[in-house]
């Protein structure tokens, strides 16, 4: 019967903290929108380092030993988590008592994991403000009895069980606490036979570390939103801008457009005028080396010879030179027939130099365009063909 009476009274405490879930929702006061309606996520997910929480405090807890005596002493409650959206969460905590039991030092240790459910977020909405969020959650871990002696529960069990948080928010950086909770263990770890369950009550301050709160992802939209509004009005202006700059430039295009015509008419006229004059290419084709003779042991040239040479700079070297700037080169020789090899080289320059006066001074022909050059030829048969200038394109 004190058994029944024990598992009665637990689930008391945890139906009492149960009906206090539609409080939650009460005391919500600027978590709508416009026709309002709560506010839920999507919401952007946090940095590793942000909504972290270090929570120490302490309490009371109830156990029932020997025959069922009831013993309460202090406990001692430490947690450290972590929230990774609004309403789910997880920590790590250690648990503890000391008490005094018929003249002996008896406690336990419960190191445990727990899974954090926000009911206030998950139902109202999240709201960084509010100052009362309950969070009920599940919980498991090892269970450790110590300090009777002569006793056979001093074993070491697994546990698990429920509980509910109160977060009372006092400031961005700092909540107060009560934690509710039942731990359900093997009785052999408190001295009965069967399950037992140990339910305390602790309260405390927990800090908030990292960058505390959420950022919903409708804020985040609304301002890329903004930013590409005002891209986009950028863009409008630019659009603008290019449409003023095609116009502009589809007049030049036909302003160019009236020029090629007119070029491509001239470029038409100037092929008809070309076709009338004699060709490029037979031209020169036609034109080969001139050669001016020289009597022997002469350097300048008979009257017979300078006809030659005045036919060949007025009349072909001009003609060519309507056509394109020809560049001549002077080639002066001398037989080896006659005289020593000095005195025919000399010749042979002397020809050259005489040739190339002529056609600067006297027929206006430009010295860059001339190239002189001499040699003397071995001996021949006729060496009168090896006195000459000749004269090559």
């Amino acid at each position: 019967m004190k058994r029944l009476n024990f598992y009665l009274g637990a689930l008391t405490l945890m139906a009492v903290v149960m009906m206090t879930a539609p409080e939650a929702k009460a005391q919500e006061d600027n978590n709508r929108d416009e026709i309002g309606r709560i506010v839920r996520g999507p919401y952007m997910t946090n940095r590793f380092g942000d909504n972290w929480f270090i929570g120490v405090g302490g309490g009371i807890n109830l156990l029932l030993l020997d025959q069922y005596t009831p013993a309460i002493g202090p406990s001692i409650d430490a947690n450290f988590g972590k929230w990774f959206t609004p309403s789910i969460g997880m920590r790590a905590g250690y648990q503890g008592i000391f008490t005094n039991f018929e003249n002996q030092r008896f406690g336990y240790m419960y190191v445990h994991g727990d899974f954090l459910w926000n009911f206030s977020d998950a139902v109202s909405g999240y709201k960084q403000t509010r100052f009362w969020d309950f969070v009920p959650y599940l919980h498991a871990g090892y269970y450790r009895s110590y300090g009777m002696q002569d006793s056979d529960f001093l074993d070491n069990e697994i546990a698990a069980g429920a509980g509910l948080l109160h977060n009372l928010r006092l400031s961005n950086r700092l909540d107060l606490f009560i934690d509710m909770k039942a731990i359900v263990v093997n009785g052999r770890a408190v001295g009965l036979n069967g399950a037992a369950v140990v339910p305390s009550v602790t309260a405390g301050l927990a800090v908030n570390l990292g960058l505390p709160g959420f950022a919903r992802a409708a804020t985040v939209i609304e301002g890329i939103e903004l930013v590409n509004a005002e891209r986009v009005d950028a863009l409008e202006t630019a659009m603008a801008a290019l449409e003023i700059a095609n116009i502009a430039l589809a007049n030049d295009t036909q302003k160019l457009s009236k020029k090629n015509k007119a070029l491509q008419k001239e470029n038409t006229n100037l092929k008809d005028t070309l076709a009338t004059r004699p060709s490029y290419t037979d031209f020169f084709n036609a034109m080969e080396p001139a050669v001016l003779f020289f009597e022997i042991g002469k350097t300048e040239l008979g009257e017979k010879e300078l006809k030659h040479l005045d036919f060949f700079a007025q009349s072909l070297l001009t003609q060519a030179d309507k056509l394109t700037k020809l560049n001549v080169t002077l080639m002066g020789s001398a037989d080896s027939n006659t005289g020593t090899m000095a005195r025919n080289q000399m010749i042979s320059q002397a020809r050259s130099q005489y040739v190339y006066d002529l056609l600067t001074q006297k027929y206006g022909i430009s010295p860059d365009r001339l190239v002189m050059k001499s040699e003397v030829v071995k001996a021949t048969e006729k060496p009168e063909m090896s006195r000459a200038v000749i004269l090559s394109f």
